[in-house]
């Protein structure tokens, strides 16, 4: 080769692209865009979801919490007296037979005490109670006690023809609401229950001389006076000076410190 010529340099082949690596490269990127989108949906997603979820529960819990503070509000009145019995308005003691409430015959297991008869169960009382009250007037004495539908039939029916005969511008119907201010239609007379007792100084009516006092001594023995003045508004029958009934002690006191006529005091027992 001559010496003035320059060396030929040869150039470095150019090398040919490498597709595998641009391949393998966009791979790993879409795979990693995919993954930031995953995360990115599922956060959004959650922050989307999470309150749909919870506002049903505290809807709920609110839901609950009003409809336990609308029922606590409801017995509050009656929770918040601690005198108020331990009774429920179905015990033995506490049936109630009235005009509302008619009862076919009950049968009880009765006794006689004097000249009258009365539920078992309350014989005890019914004996101390009149040994109290004649202390009080020696001329108190028990009148009426158990009375059958049948004899209460009797009855009521003649009552009816009495007030018929004493005034014969009523008919039927009429003499029956007079009656009614004073006795019962059959199977409407709490005295079937065998746990009414008629007591009094005198045989008639509103005429007793020691009626309060007597009345005021009842609730000792259980017995309360069953139609006092100013309670026909609840009972449906005027002012009864001789009509008692055994209510039991606890609930013959609390009725009578509160002046509940037992269709009250069966309401109040209903709300416990």
């Amino acid at each position: 080769m001559p010496n003035n010529e320059q060396p030929y340099h040869r150039r470095r082949p150019r090398q040919k692209p490498r597709y595998d690596r641009l391949v393998g490269v966009a791979v790993v990127t879409i795979l990693a865009i995919c993954a930031v989108v995953f995360v990115f949906h599922a956060l959004l997603k959650k922050e989307t979801a999470t309150p749909t979820k919870s506002t049903p529960t505290s809807q709920s819990q609110k839901s609950a919490e009003k409809a336990k503070t609308s029922s606590d509000t409801a017995t509050s009145e009656v929770k918040k007296d601690k005198n108020l019995p331990d009774s429920k308005a179905t015990d033995w003691d506490l049936v109630l037979v009235n005009r509302d409430n008619p009862k076919d015959e009950l049968n009880p297991d009765v006794v006689q005490i004097g000249n009258v008869w009365v539920d078992a169960r309350i014989a005890d009382a019914t004996e101390r109670f009149l040994t109290a009250a004649q202390a009080i007037n020696p001329a108190e004495h028990l009148i009426s006690g158990y009375r059958s539908v049948d004899y209460q039939t009797t009855l009521y029916n003649q009552y009816v023809d009495q007030e018929m005969a004493a005034d014969p511008s009523l008919d039927r119907e009429a003499a029956e609401k007079v009656v009614q201010t004073y006795s019962q239609p059959p199977t409407k007379s709490e005295h079937q229950t065998g746990l009414a007792i008629d007591l009094s100084d005198v045989d008639s009516l509103n005429e007793s001389t020691t009626a309060e006092q007597v009345a005021a001594i009842a609730p000792d023995y259980g017995f309360v006076l069953r139609f006092p003045e100013g309670g026909a508004a609840s009972t449906g029958v005027e002012h009864e000076d001789w009509h008692f009934r055994y209510v039991g002690v606890a609930n013959a006191k609390y009725m009578t410190e509160h002046h509940l006529t037992l269709e009250d005091y069966v309401k109040l027992l209903d709300k416990k």
